[in-house]
């Protein structure tokens, strides 16, 4: 029974480092786009605005390269990971809710996918590794 339960939640930290590297991927693909193109028109009923995104887009790059390493990080059951994760997916949480006026809809999909990443990074972690006497019996 406890076999199970470990590979349970294995699977789940697992799950949450694929998440982690596709957010990251996602991110830097739409931090390196907003630089590309970081200059976008704005109408506003009295005017027309310029509108720089540079900063948008190096945040976005920083978050995807910080949720990139972090996935791969726990991929390779790193404990440095763990904890890094669970600051980089509440800074991104954070972030998703700064974010929630522009993109209500792709805000509130991040924010329960980081919570779910939260809660698997957080629930357990000591059944995820294998213990040191595991690994000499074998």
């Amino acid at each position: 029974m406890a076999a199970s339960k470990s590979t349970a939640w294995a699977g789940m930290v697992v799950f949450a480092a694929t998440m982690l590297l596709i957010m990251g991927a996602i991110n830097i693909f739409e931090g390196v786009l907003v630089l590309f193109n970081d200059e976008q028109l704005v109408w506003l009923p009295e005017r027309l605005v310029l509108v720089d995104l540079t900063a948008w887009g190096w945040t976005l790059l920083l978050f995807g390269v910080a949720l990139f390493a972090v996935g791969v990080g726990l991929l390779a059951t790193q404990t440095w990971a763990r904890i890094a994760g669970i600051v980089v997916v509440g800074l991104h949480a954070v972030w998703q809710i700064a974010s929630l006026g522009a993109y209500p809809i792709w805000s509130l999909l991040m924010l329960a996918l980081d919570t779910f990443v939260i809660f698997a990074l957080t629930a357990r972690w000591s059944s995820v590794r294998p213990e040191p006497e595991m690994l000499i019996d074998q």
